[in-house]
Order: structure tokens, then C-alpha cells, then sequence
């Protein structure tokens, strides 16, 4: 077994390994950031209410979830005649606050805010108006995204969707979602990505595309 190793200028996590790190500042995440280079699997996420950094290496079965639910998502929007800027993968900081990097973020309504950008700094962009967190082998709670204050938080876990809408102070679980509300997503989006298992991402996606145009 390969123990997780922190050292001045790497980071080596094996797939499915999580590491938490306790009493961290905000100059610790961003040394570690700044450590990562090429390991650009790895995730790392900071809270100043916790003063704790996760450090997350993904197994390979949460990047296929995260591929086929930012593809449904594209064709929910592509049926809504809706434009979209989307983001992966992406670090979201609010400086002192928190950092997090989920694995998709989707610009809908203030698309027209970041056209053109390659970064999002969210001292002067706006938060996405969507971002989507898959848990694998970690738990992603409502609060890793409190500071960053997304509109929209999906957290697709076994097989089953929460969603999280921000009343301008804090997260609220929904049973809808407020960027497809005539969709029945909490629903819809888990049946199509365990169809993306059974069939292949590109067949499951295709057959949700026909159930929009012919059985909606």
C-alpha cells in the first residue's frame, strides 16, 4: 500500500485517497496549490470556518459520472435554447475564505459576464450559476460552498441527486432545480447516468436527447 506523502514541491495521493489537513491557513492551500503543478487530478479544497485543506485524488469512476452529468446537463440546456459558458477543471476562491474545485461549473444567466475568460476571479466575476460535485469517495457538504455562493449545487452521490439552491445567506436542500425547473432532474439525471454505465456515456446521453425531443 502507498501512504499519501506531502513533500516541499510534491503531492502524491493514489486514486481513491483522501487527506485532510487541520489547523491550515490560507497561505498553506495556496503553497499547495502552487505544489500541485502537473498532478492536475488532484483536488484540493480549503475552509477558514474549519481551517482545514482536503486533499482529494478522484478514482477513475467519478471522472465518467462527472463526463456523462455535464453532458445531460448541455443537452437540458441545448432543449432549452439556452447558451452556456462551462469550466473543468476550475478553482473557485474567495481570498481568506474558501477554495474549492468542483468537477464541472456551468455559466448560464451571467455567461455573458466571464465570454472570454480564461480564469474566474470571483473578486470580480460572478459565482457560476451551476457547479456540479460528484462523490465517489469523498462527501461534499453544502457549506464547502457557503463563501463561493454558486446559485445552483449538485452533489451526485450513489446513485442519487441532492440539490442545493443559495438563498443569499446559506443552502437550501431542493427538490427542484432552479435552472430547469419543468424537469423532474432529481429523477431524470440519476436513471441516465447508471443507463451511461449500462450502455456507454455517448448511447445513455443520445437516448435522454430522443426522451427530451419525443417523450417530454
Amino acid at each position: 500500500m502507498t501512504l499519501p506523502t506531502i513533500t516541499q514541491n510534491t503531492i502524491d495521493l493514489a486514486p481513491g485517497d483522501e487527506l485532510i489537513l487541520r489547523f491550515r491557513t490560507w497561505e498553506d492551500y495556496e503553497n499547495l496549490i502552487a505544489c500541485r503543478q502537473d498532478k492536475a487530478g488532484l483536488k484540493i479544497q480549503y475552509s477558514s470556518a474549519t481551517q482545514e485543506i482536503r486533499i482529494m485524488s478522484p478514482l477513475p469512476g467519478h471522472g465518467k459520472n462527472a463526463d456523462i452529468l455535464s453532458d445531460l446537463v448541455k443537452a437540458l440546456l441545448r432543449f432549452q435554447d439556452q447558451d452556456w459558458e462551462a469550466f473543468t477543471p476550475i478553482t473557485l476562491k474567495r481570498t481568506n475564505k474558501q477554495g474549492v474545485e468542483p468537477d464541472y461549473c456551468f455559466y448560464i444567466q451571467n455567461r455573458q459576464q466571464i465570454l472570454g475568460k480564461e480564469r474566474i476571479n470571483l473578486e470580480s466575476d460572478p459565482p457560476p450559476d451551476l457547479v456540479i460535485e460528484v462523490d465517489l469517495t469523498s462527501s461534499t457538504k453544502a457549506e464547502d460552498y457557503q463563501a463561493i455562493a454558486p446559485q445552483e449545487l449538485w452533489i451526485y452521490r450513489r446513485s442519487g441527486l441532492l440539490i442545493y439552491l443559495f438563498d443569499g445567506q446559506q443552502y437550501q436542500e431542493s427538490q427542484t432545480s432552479y435552472n430547469f425547473p419543468n424537469f423532474d432532474v432529481k429523477k431524470l439525471i440519476p436513471e441516465y447516468v447508471d443507463r451511461g454505465w449500462q450502455v456507454g456515456s455517448s448511447v445513455a446521453v443520445r437516448e435522454f436527447e430522443k426522451f427530451l425531443r419525443e417523450g417530454f
